[in-house]
């Protein structure tokens, strides 16, 4: 039986403690201790040049570029990019909230955007890239298709635009036909795990913040530690569901069980092994 996030809006008692949702987290609290992370990242991005932003799932990609891009205008943010409609849709609504006039005169609002050919928006969206300067982040990236990646090839060379593609890692199978356009070492940025010490004053913060306790909570903190090899994804993961009733035996925390469903949720933070 995997966690049920509506568990966590009942009631509880002090033997079954109410740790805060993954959105009911405030924003400062998830970047605990990334400020060399996010201070690279936001240098990165004004030098307006194509990036790849890698890192295992739940190591906190979207996360950090969407906290530096809500203060960049000039940033257009994809949350989704599963293929050049979708991208061109969303790169469109957000030069549309910026008031971009070439937009506006093509489009004039969303229903305007979504009424609009898939030939006719992508050309409205090339001459606004091409007369402003833009950056394009391309969140979620996933094996993008050889078509794809000619309309971001097309982006970069005609429009001037660099693009930051976010995926998983710099291999074929994540960045697909990509990979070219990041092959160089000095185009691509890596997040990685905490380093333990790191890692364990972040746990004992979200545990603080959070509310959680129990009477085995520093061996639950010290498992999470070593289980989850420094994610803070799968660490805030692991923590919230020590909160679940179904893993806690009056004050004590079950573990063991909280672990073995964790894996089997197939929690997009749950750690993995590096590639060979």
């Amino acid at each position: 039986m995997t966690p049920d996030k509506r568990d966590l809006s009942r009631s509880h008692s002090p033997a079954q403690p109410r740790i805060k949702s993954e959105e009911e987290f405030k924003m400062e609290d998830l970047i605990l201790h990334r400020e060399e992370e996010l201070r690279s990242l936001k240098e990165r991005l004004l030098k307006r040049k194509p990036l790849l932003l890698h890192g295992r799932s739940g190591i906190g990609k979207t996360l950090l570029i969407r906290h530096i891009v809500e203060s960049m205008a000039e940033v257009l943010y994809c949350e989704s990019s599963t293929s050049t409609q979708v991208v061109f849709r969303s790169v469109a609504e957000r030069l549309l909230d910026s008031r971009n006039p070439r937009v506006q005169g093509g489009c004039r609002d969303r229903d305007g955007i979504r009424a609009k050919s898939a030939v006719s928006l992508k050309g409205i969206v090339m001459d606004a890239l091409r007369e402003g300067s833009y950056t394009i982040v391309l969140d979620h990236i996933d094996q993008p298709s050889q078509s794809f990646a000619a309309a971001v090839r097309e982006i970069v060379g005609w429009c001037s635009t660099p693009v930051v593609a976010v995926a998983r890692s710099h291999h074929m199978e994540d960045t697909g036909f990509l990979q070219p356009l990041y092959s160089d070492r000095h185009t691509r940025y890596e997040l990685k795990n905490f380093d333990p010490a790191t890692a364990e004053k972040f746990a004992e913060q979200v545990v603080e913040r959070a509310g959680l306790s129990g009477s085995n909570i520093k061996e639950f903190v010290g498992k999470v530690l070593e289980l989850t090899e420094g994610n803070p994804g799968a660490m805030v993961g692991m923590l919230q569901m020590a909160a679940y009733p179904q893993y806690r035996s009056g004050g004590h925390i079950k573990i063991a069980p909280l672990y073995i469903d964790f894996r089997m949720s197939g929690s997009r933070a749950a750690p993995r092994r590096e590639r060979a």
